[in-house]
């Protein structure tokens, strides 16, 4: 394979790349994706609302209601050792279950 060969596919893949993102991002105008659409009833409610590992880990641009929720998290009073048992053992663990406390 000579050099203008590789030269050619590496160009052939760059077209190729920017083709696919242009039609991702054509379809994703034409067949917008309701929000209301990605929350679904067998998948717990707290997986619709943004989490801190995506804000920190995945760079997502942190939304007004999770800047809010976490101020109102530091403004929360420490809870206690009696707070955090009781937690403790109204929590099922692994099996679910809080007659068997983990």
């Amino acid at each position: 394979m000579s050099h203008s060969d590789t030269s050619k596919e590496g160009d052939f893949a760059h077209w190729v790349e920017e083709k696919s993102e242009a039609l991702k991002f054509e379809l994703g105008e034409k067949f917008p994706v309701p929000p209301t659409v990605l929350v679904s009833a067998s998948v717990h409610a707290e997986t619709g609302r943004q989490k801190l590992e995506e804000v920190l880990l995945e760079h997502e641009t942190p939304t007004p209601e999770f800047l809010e929720e976490v101020a109102a998290l530091e403004g929360a009073p420490p809870l206690s050792d009696d707070d955090l048992a009781e937690q403790a053992m109204a929590a099922g663990g692994a099996d679910d279950d809080p007659s068997t406390p983990e």
